[in-house]
């Protein structure tokens, strides 16, 4: 996907609203990082899907400068209660935009539940936030597949699924349990237009609403026949 790794080489960014109250000087700053996503999409024992499990791996520059800004600050706090603190902080700044997720099935978008369970952990050198996004209803899919996609309207924040090499990693979407499903990962095809438009957006510059939906991958599961 040439695209993608032309868009990741554009943009990155610090996670606007993610960490105001640690990195506020950073926080105005334009695209300077990225989220790795992986999705599980949980499906109950009556074939119902009932959330998304995502995990937010942030990169490794956004990572360092997290944990050195947890590391330094004062107190004496473990390291593992300052991220517990900063899982709620995400938590709570994400519940207002529905956790940056649109869901769709048969064409309607889908009410969202709370996020109540969640962690925030460092692996591998690298910042993760993993929660559980329940569906307000659980829904049963038939014929018709069900469709998310996950991105920053603004576009300050890139998400896309974690590939490996120029494909997703096989645990960048999955299903839970044993079900017939298949899953697909559509990648963007924004016009040339927007491309460039988000690429000459300067630091100081508002980027329009909505921006980030032309730039979002779609997550894709089918189950059954």
């Amino acid at each position: 996907m040439p695209q993608r790794h032309a868009l990741r080489s554009l943009w990155s960014t610090v996670l606007m609203g993610l960490v105001t109250a640690l990195l506020p000087a950073l926080v105005q700053a334009h695209p300077h990082g990225w989220v790795d996503l992986g999705v599980r999409v949980i499906i109950d024992e009556q074939g119902q899907v009932e959330a998304l499990h995502q995990r937010w791996r942030m990169d490794p520059f956004y990572s360092l400068v997290i944990l050195e800004e947890l590391g330094s600050a004062q107190g004496n706090d473990s390291l593992d209660a300052r991220l517990d603190q900063l899982g709620l902080d995400i938590r709570n700044n994400l519940a207002p935009q529905h956790y940056y997720t649109e869901v769709t099935h048969a064409g309607e978008r889908l009410a969202l539940g709370e996020v109540n369970d969640y962690t925030v952990m460092e692996r591998d050198g690298r910042v993760e936030f993993i929660f559980l996004l329940p569906l307000a209803q659980p829904v049963a899919l038939g014929e018709e597949a069900l469709r998310y996609q996950i991105f920053d309207p603004s576009y300050y924040i890139e998400l896309l699924h974690e590939e490996e090499g120029d494909t997703p990693r096989a645990d960048a979407l999955v299903v839970s349990g044993d079900h017939d499903c298949t899953t697909q990962i559509v990648p963007a095809d924004p016009d040339p237009e927007l491309v460039m438009q988000a690429a000459m957006l300067d630091v100081t510059d508002q980027a329009e609403p909505g921006l980030g939906r032309y730039f979002a991958e779609t997550g894709v599961v089918k189950c059954g026949s």
